[in-house]
């Protein structure tokens, strides 16, 4: 994924590397192609490119999807390029708002072990989310949208009961969902809303033998109308090769347990 700097704006190294070197020929190959095709992403801090075929794919069927679910591996960009096209939807005003969410399920911890209020345990699972927001808007404006609730990151558990509309809502980890919550949350979907599923299922945190929703809904839903799937895998790992490596061997772990 290509991140080009605005002329006004100041170098800034961009986490997880999800970037090429300014000014490289690969560089300005891809901001050509991109540009060619119409898949540069503005936000308010930077210009994004997809850097793979596949990132590419994801920013096309994003826009011609109410419904896209990303599967793919860690590093591949799932999130970061969810998170700009929701930020270019609601700055070019084709949304009203943002909401980002994912299950607080991590690693087998329990919220109820974790000390300090409800805020304060579920934040450090929602952080990822608000990195990828900061890398994209300013941090003033992005308080002030946070203060005027039109921006919004939540647990999943918040979204029960509502009717997101006029919204660009996003579900980060779903394959930590379960099946009843991945319902609810795709059920939530208002008009003018566009809701984007990422996950990876080779990293699915639910005890005991609950199934993922993530993995449900891989096939329940891969014939319906309106809901486009696109899959990632090593190729698309924008980090290091070493971390290729890591995710084409897990891989084949999970494609030989699922056979």
């Amino acid at each position: 994924m290509q991140v080009k700097q605005e002329p006004t704006q100041k170098a800034k190294t961009i986490p997880d590397k999800l970037c090429f070197t300014a000014g490289s020929e690969r560089s300005k190959k891809g901001e050509k192609e991109s540009a060619q095709v119409g898949l540069v992403v503005p936000t308010p801090k930077r210009l994004i490119y997809p850097k793979t075929p596949n990132q590419a794919n994801y920013l096309k069927a994003i826009d011609d999807y109410d419904i896209v679910i990303c599967i793919g591996p860690a590093g591949t960009g799932k999130t970061y390029l969810a998170v700009a096209k929701a930020v270019s939807a609601l700055t070019s005003g084709k949304v009203a708002r943002i909401i980002l969410t994912r299950p607080a399920v991590e690693a087998g911890e329990s919220l109820g072990f974790l000390p300090g209020n409800l805020k304060e345990k579920v934040d450090p699972y929602l952080r990822p989310l608000y990195d990828a927001l900061y890398d994209m808007v300013p941090v003033e404006k992005l308080r002030r949208l946070y203060d005027e609730e039109v921006v919004e990151v939540a647990p999943l558990a918040y979204m029960r009961g509502r009717t997101l509309s006029d919204a660009f809502v996003i579900l980060d980890e779903a394959q930590n969902t379960t099946s009843i919550q991945m319902k609810m949350f795709l059920t939530r979907l208002g008009w003018n809303s566009k809701a984007i599923v990422t996950g990876d299922i080779t990293q699915i945190d639910l005890s005991g033998n609950q199934l993922s929703g993530l993995v449900e809904a891989r096939s329940r839903l891969k014939h319906i109308d309106g809901i486009k799937f696109i899959y990632f895998d090593e190729q698309d790992v924008v980090r290091p090769p070493l971390v290729s490596k890591i995710v084409r061997a897990y891989g084949t772990k999970e494609a030989s347990n699922e056979g």
